[in-house]
C-alpha cells in the first residue's frame, strides 16, 4: 500500500514538474533542482508511512501479547486452584482408606504376631482377658463377727495378728524353686552308640546336638524346652513318614525308632487333640 502511494506521488510530482516547466519557461537546471527536491519530499514522506506503519505492527503486536499473558494467567490459576481441589479430594480419600482399612489390618497383624509370640515363649495366659478376684460376700471373723468390706490383705494381717497372740506357728510359703534343665554332656562323634539328631524349629532355625541310642527319649523334650518351645505347646514329629515321636520315660531313643543320624520337626500341637 505504501509503495502504491509513493508512485502515485512521484507521478504527480513529475507532472507539475513538467508543466511548470512549459509554463514558466525556467531551465533545465532548476528543473532537476525541483526535480530533486520532489524526490527528498518524496523519500522523506515514504519513511514516514514506514515508520507509522511499523510502529502500528509492533503496538498491535504488543497489546495481543499482553491479552495473551493475561488470559494465560489466568487459566493457569485456574488450573492451579483445580489441582489443589483434586489433591485435597485424593488427600481425604487416602485418610479414610487408611482409618478404615489399612490401620485394621496392621492392628491385626500385630495381633496375630503378639499371639504367636505368647504361644513361642509359653506364655499363653497373656491371652485371656483373665478373671477378677471376688471375696466370698459372707466372710466371718473368727471372733464370729462379719465384715464384708474387709479386703483380703486387711483379712490377712488380721489372722497373723490372732495367731501370734495365741502362740500359733505361722506357716511360712514355701518358696517355689524353679527347674533348671541340665542336658548329659554331648558323646564324642566316634562313642558306639551315638546319633545326631537335629532339629528344626518353626523359626527356620536349625539345631544340631549328638545323643546316645541308650538315654532316655525324654531328653530330647527337655533339649526342646531348653531351645525355647515349651512341650506343652509343641511336639517332636519324625520327617517321613510325618508323625509324633514316642517319648516316654522307659523309652529309649533306640526303642523310638532312632538307629541312625535323624532329623525331627518342632511342629506345634493340635489344640483340638490337647
Amino acid at each position: 500500500m505504501s509503495n502504491r502511494n509513493g508512485i502515485v506521488c512521484l507521478v504527480v510530482l513529475a507532472g507539475c514538474c513538467l508543466i511548470s516547466w512549459k509554463r514558466l519557461r525556467i531551465d533545465i537546471d532548476d528543473v532537476l533542482m525541483l526535480a530533486s527536491h520532489g524526490l527528498l519530499l518524496l523519500a522523506i514522506c515514504t519513511l514516514v508511512i514506514y515508520i507509522i506503519h511499523r510502529l502500528k505492527s509492533f503496538f498491535s503486536h504488543v497489546c495481543q501479547k499482553l491479552r495473551a499473558s493475561r488470559l494465560h494467567e489466568s487459566s493457569r490459576i485456574k488450573q492451579e486452584q483445580v489441582r489443589i481441589n483434586q489433591q485435597n479430594k485424593h488427600t481425604e480419600k487416602t485418610s479414610d482408606y487408611a482409618e478404615a482399612v489399612i490401620k485394621p489390618r496392621q492392628n491385626s497383624l500385630h495381633q496375630r504376631k503378639m499371639e504367636h509370640y505368647h504361644r513361642m515363649t509359653g506364655e499363653s495366659w497373656k491371652l485371656t482377658q483373665g478373671f477378677t478376684l471376688r471375696s466370698h460376700p459372707a466372710q466371718t471373723h473368727d471372733d464370729g463377727g462379719v465384715d464384708i468390706n474387709e479386703t483380703p490383705i486387711q483379712r490377712a494381717k488380721r489372722r497373723q495378728r490372732l495367731q501370734t497372740a495365741a502362740g500359733v506357728p505361722i506357716q511360712q510359703e514355701v518358696q517355689k524353686q524353679k527347674m533348671v534343665i541340665v542336658l548329659p554332656d554331648e558323646p564324642q562323634p566316634d562313642t558306639a552308640g551315638v546319633v545326631k539328631i537335629a532339629l528344626r524349629c518353626p523359626s527356620g532355625r536349625t539345631i544340631h546336638r549328638r545323643f546316645l541310642k541308650t538315654w532316655s527319649s525324654l531328653l530330647l523334650l527337655d533339649w526342646m524346652k531348653k531351645s525355647g518351645y515349651h512341650p506343652v505347646i509343641y511336639t517332636l514329629c519324625t520327617s517321613y513318614p510325618r508323625k509324633p515321636l514316642l517319648m516316654a520315660k522307659d523309652v529309649s531313643l533306640e526303642d523310638a525308632g532312632i538307629l541312625m543320624d535323624t532329623v525331627l520337626n518342632v511342629e506345634e500341637k493340635d489344640p483340638s487333640t490337647t
